[in-house]
Formats: structure tokens, C-alpha cells, sequence
């Protein structure tokens, strides 16, 4: 990595395939330390939401008998792409302290570190979307058109993901506490979020609330619409929330941004 000086992102052919090359050897790393062992790596990696999902229907749909169809279904397809935004955003005020070392000997745009980190989070999602297909053929969920959003959620969820971690793994270099309140924030927004509970449970008078403060409401919504239509009538990709969630992720972007150029030549002082 000796030579890579620092420019933009989208500098010279040569520094573009130097940062490039960085941003590749990066993701290899995560990859390889979550999957190193194969079989055990995949299925640790999908056990935690399917853990989860076993927990809540005990609770919910054995104990408390929550009338929802198919539920264990409903909080799978809730349950997976929250894992995804969970992990990068609980593991975002990390990423630059935890990369002190390579911050401080080599110039290069810092960002490429969080980019990495949602690289390999949406691979990961990837990875276990057979799992929730294995779900959809138990339960007799088609396979439908409406699965053409799939690279539009995709898009937009790792859109949001990268501001958001932009955001916080920036501020933590210099407020070291937001580590412990992302926690508490994001424990908050998995119960005001509909994964264990679905859209109609919720009073329509407080529906534009739950999309006007919660970001990560429609989206989800939007998942779980995605993976259940066919089952349900009710289960429908609405445009107007995807456009919500897409809002979300263009201001979180552009907030991200601008607090990291902001700081960023800080950040080998203060790592």
C-alpha cells in the first residue's frame, strides 16, 4: 500500500486502482474472518435471527398467541434485514478507532474503511437470503414479480447503512460515548420498528409518526412486503414507502459526508 497518496476517491487511473485494490484486500479480511470455517461459519452467521425468530414465537405466538399468519415466516423476513442494518450500525463508532494503525502510516480516503464494512454486511445479507426462500417454500410463499425490488431495497438499504456508519464512526473518534447510546438507540428502534409485530398491529392514527420518525420503519416494512406477497393481499411493495426509506438514506448520506470531509483530516491526530 506504500504510494497511495492522498486525493479524492475518483482521483487519477492509478490511485483509483491502488484505492480499489485497498478496498478489496479490506472486505477479503472481513469475509475471512467471519466464514473461517466454512459450514460452522455460515451457520453461526445465520443462527443469530434464527434464534431470534424461535425466542418470539415461543413468546408471542405460543405464549401470548399473537393471532398473525404464518408468523414465524413474518418475523423471519423482518428479522434478516434488520440484522443487516443492526450490525453495521452498532458496529459503526468502531471502525475508525479499530483501524488506528493503518490510519495513521497510510494516506488514503478513510471512508473506504466503512464502505468495507457494508460491503461485507450486504454480502452477508445475501448469503442468507436462501434461508428465508427455504422459509417461503415451507410456508407456500410464492415466488413473485414484486421481487424485482430486490436491487432497489438492496440500493437503498446499503445506501443508508454507509451514511449512517459515516456518521457515527466519525463522531466517536471525538465523542467516545456515542458507542454506548448507538446501543441504547438501536435496542429502542427494534421495538418501534414493525420485525416483531406487523404494520396493521399498529393504530393507523400512529402509522405516519412510525414513518416520519423512524427510519428504519418503511424499509423494513418494505423487506417483509417483499418476501410475504403472494401470502396476503395486505403484502404489497408501497411505492410511497420506498420512497420514505429512500429519503432516509439520501439525508443520511449527504449528513455522512458532510461531517466526514468535516473532520476527517483530524482523524489521524485524534485516533
Amino acid at each position: 500500500m506504500q504510494g497511495i497518496k492522498r486525493s479524492s476517491i475518483f482521483g487519477d487511473h492509478r490511485n483509483f486502482e491502488n484505492y480499489r485494490d485497498l478496498l478489496r484486500v479490506l472486505v477479503e479480511k472481513e469475509l475471512k474472518a467471519r466464514y473461517k470455517n466454512k459450514a460452522l461459519g455460515y451457520l453461526w452467521s445465520v443462527a443469530s435471527p434464527l434464534t431470534f425468530a424461535l425466542v418470539f414465537v415461543i413468546a408471542f405466538g405460543v405464549m401470548m398467541r399473537v393471532q398473525v399468519p404464518n408468523y414465524p415466516l413474518v418475523l423471519i423476513a423482518g428479522l434478516f434485514p434488520w440484522q443487516w442494518i443492526s450490525n453495521s450500525v452498532n458496529s459503526s463508532p468502531r471502525l475508525f478507532v479499530g483501524s488506528a494503525g493503518l490510519i495513521k502510516k497510510v494516506n488514503f480516503p478513510r471512508n473506504i474503511i466503512p464502505l468495507a464494512a457494508i460491503i461485507n454486511h450486504l454480502i452477508h445479507y445475501v448469503l442468507s437470503l436462501p434461508v428465508i426462500l427455504i422459509f417461503m417454500f415451507f410456508y407456500h410463499v410464492p415466488f413473485t414479480w414484486e421481487w424485482l425490488y430486490l436491487p432497489v431495497l438492496l440500493v437503498i438499504q446499503f445506501v443508508m447503512a454507509y451514511g449512517i456508519t459515516l456518521i457515527l464512526a466519525s463522531l466517536n473518534l471525538f465523542l467516545r460515548d456515542i458507542e454506548r447510546l448507538v446501543t441504547v438507540a438501536m435496542n429502542l428502534a427494534f421495538y418501534f420498528t414493525p420485525i416483531i409485530y406487523t404494520k396493521e398491529m399498529i393504530p393507523p392514527e400512529y402509522q405516519i409518526y412510525m414513518y416520519g420518525l423512524n427510519p428504519f420503519a418503511a424499509l423494513i416494512v418494505s423487506w417483509r412486503d417483499l418476501f410475504l406477497h403472494g401470502a396476503d393481499i395486505k403484502y404489497e411493495i408501497n411505492p410511497n414507502l420506498l420512497l420514505i426509506a429512500a429519503a432516509y438514506a439520501i439525508v443520511f448520506l449527504v449528513i455522512g459526508q458532510l461531517i466526514y470531509k468535516k473532520l476527517e483530516w483530524k482523524f489521524a491526530e485524534v485516533v
